[in-house]
């Protein structure tokens, strides 16, 4: 399955196609790399406070960063924010080594507007026929359509980033922020034990480590979050809610409440929800860091998808 990033039937240059594989390559096998160099690393040497703070940490701010930033801030303009506060999503987002700002929300704004058709760019629908085609289907809702979507004519579908002159200035910056996001938790890890070992800990669990399994719980909200999980909305898609992931996705996998209502800064429709990313953005509304919060007025609705 090949999906064009502009949902339009014109394909882009094949060097274009080639450089984008490339860097899907580095985003997938570096951070799981690291991984394994991690448990290695740990296995030899142990797996140290300092090691489990600085992965915990940096795994939250980039978790927040991704789903409040990249996802409710940008992607739906859920809320309001002034520049500062803007450039401070971006690169908390970016930091998580998923796509620059104006990729990911292209990306996910197209996943909206052809939720689980052949326009959905990671649909885990099954692939052909067989006992292997929910296989094939969940691999590439997953992270196989990293490997096959054209980036191509991103301006349709964010216009408004285009006009920001902050979002625009983060999104350049991309590689800048990766590589931040790596050398905190280094500099931190050699800082707080006064050693080179800390500091290859802080590299390998607060940075590589810490890449690898976001984008594992990322991505598991595409595939497992439109293919296990139970359906309070009667959406047009196939989303559900997948509570054992909430924790670990910051309220990301509530996902069939976020289909239902994607304009909302909360993901929580009932008092029990966990949604860590939306309680943060009340805590940032009650010190006016952040404006125009869209919060749920009507919990008990059900509806279709908007």
């Amino acid at each position: 399955m090949t999906v064009e990033l502009t949902g339009s039937p014109a394909a882009p240059a094949a060097d274009g196609d080639a450089s984008a594989r490339r860097l899907a390559y580095v985003t997938v096998c570096v951070p799981a790399a690291g991984f394994a160099a991690a448990l290695l690393y740990s296995f030899v040497y142990g797996f140290t406070l300092v090691d489990g703070v600085l992965l915990g940490g940096m795994y939250l701010l980039t978790a927040i960063g991704v789903e409040g930033g990249l996802h409710r801030f940008f992607s739906h303009r859920a809320f309001a924010a002034r520049p500062v506060v803007t450039a401070l999503w971006g690169v908390a987002g970016s930091m998580a080594a998923q796509g620059p700002i104006v990729f990911w929300v292209a990306t996910h704004r197209i996943h909206h507007a052809f939720t689980d058709t052949d326009r959905d760019p990671h649909s885990p629908r099954p692939i052909g026929t067989g006992r292997l085609a929910r296989v094939r289907g969940l691999w590439h809702g997953h992270v196989g359509w990293l490997f096959t979507v054209r980036r191509a004519n991103w301006s349709r579908h964010v216009p408004d980033l285009l006009a920001d002159r902050t979002v625009m200035k983060i999104n350049e910056l991309y590689f800048v922020w990766v590589l931040l996001g790596l050398a905190v938790p280094a500099a931190l890890g050699g800082l707080l034990t006064w050693s080179l070992g800390g500091a290859v800990g802080g590299l390998l669990w607060g940075g590589l480590a810490r890449i690898f399994l976001l984008d594992q719980v990322t991505w598991g909200v595409n595939s497992i979050g439109h293919t296990l999980g139970n359906r309070p909305y009667r959406t047009r898609d196939n989303s559900r809610n997948v509570a054992p992931m909430a924790p670990l996705s910051v309220g990301g996998a509530w996902h069939n409440n976020h289909h239902a209502r994607p304009s909302l800064a909360h993901n929580r429709h009932t008092f029990w929800q966990l949604d860590i990313t939306g309680t943060f953005i009340g805590l940032l509304d009650r010190a006016g860091l952040v404006s125009d919060v869209r919060y749920p007025k009507h919990a008990g609705r059900r509806g279709r998808g908007r």
